[in-house]
C-alpha cells in the first residue's frame, strides 16, 4: 500500500513538474516570440524609415542620371547627325553683269553650288574646301566652275572668299573673250536655322587678259545653303 501511495506521489510530482516545465517553456517562448516580433517590427520600422529616407534620394539620383543620360544621348545623336551631314548644297539667283557699260548685257542668273565637308582642310590661314558649281543666265550664257573656298566663322556670320577657274559659253549673252574664265567671289552668310544659311555674294569674272578681249563682268546674288 505504501508503495502504491509513494508511486502515486512520485507520478503526480513528475506530472506537475512536467506541466510546470511546459508552462514555463510556453511562457518563455511566448515572451521570446513577443520580443522577437517587437525586434522584427522595430527592424521593419527602421527599414521602412531608411527606405523612406533613401527613396527620394534614389529617385532623384535616378532621375538625374536618366536626365544626364538623355542629354548625353541627345548630344551624341546631334553630333552624329552633324558629322553625317557632309554635303553643303547652295542655290542662288541674282544679276549678271551688274555694271553694264554698254547697256545690253545685264540680265538675271540662276545657279547651284556644292561643297563636300569630308574634303575640308584646316590651315593656319583658315579652313578650305573644294567647291563646284554652275550658273546659267536668261540670255543662255553658261559658266561651269570648280575651285577652292575659305570659310571664316564669326558666330552666326560666315565670310567665304573663293577662287574658281571655269568654262564659259556666251550663248546669246556677253562675249568675255575666252572659254577659260576665272571667278573671284566673296560671300557673307547668316545662319538662320541649324544647318541652314542665307547669304549675299559679289563676284568678278575675267580671263586675266589671256583671251582676245577681257571686258570682265561683275555679278551679285542671293544664296540659300543647306547641309545634308
Amino acid at each position: 500500500m505504501k508503495k502504491l501511495v509513494l508511486l502515486y506521489i512520485v507520478t503526480c510530482l513528475l506530472a506537475n513538474t512536467y506541466v510546470f516545465s511546459a508552462e514555463k517553456k510556453e511562457r518563455f517562448f511566448k515572451k521570446w516570440g513577443s520580443n522577437k516580433n517587437e525586434i522584427l517590427n522595430k527592424k521593419r520600422g527602421s527599414s521602412t524609415k531608411k527606405e523612406k529616407f533613401f527613396k527620394p534620394w534614389v529617385q532623384n539620383n535616378s532621375t538625374t542620371n536618366t536626365s544626364q543620360s538623355a542629354k548625353a544621348e541627345k548630344n551624341l545623336n546631334r553630333n552624329t547627325t552633324s558629322n553625317e551631314m557632309n554635303h553643303n548644297v547652295s542655290i542662288y539667283t541674282g544679276t549678271f553683269d551688274t555694271i553694264d557699260k554698254e547697256g545690253d548685257d545685264k540680265t538675271t542668273l540662276m545657279g547651284f553650288e556644292h561643297k563636300n565637308k569630308d574634303l575640308f582642310r584646316d590651315t593656319w590661314v583658315g579652313k578650305f574646301s573644294p567647291t563646284t558649281g554652275a550658273f546659267v543666265t536668261k540670255k543662255s550664257s553658261i559658266y561651269l566652275y570648280t575651285g577652292i573656298e575659305a570659310d571664316y566663322n564669326l558666330g552666326p556670320i560666315n565670310i567665304s572668299p573663293s577662287f574658281a577657274p571655269g568654262y564659259y559659253n556666251a550663248g546669246d549673252g556677253k562675249n568675255l573673250g575666252s572659254a577659260l574664265e576665272f571667278k573671284s567671289e566673296i560671300k557673307i552668310g547668316l545662319d538662320l536655322f541649324e544647318n541652314t544659311n542665307v547669304g549675299y555674294s559679289l563676284s568678278h569674272i575675267s580671263n586675266n587678259d589671256w583671251g582676245d578681249t577681257n571686258p570682265g563682268i561683275d555679278n551679285q546674288s542671293i544664296t540659300f545653303s543647306k547641309k545634308f
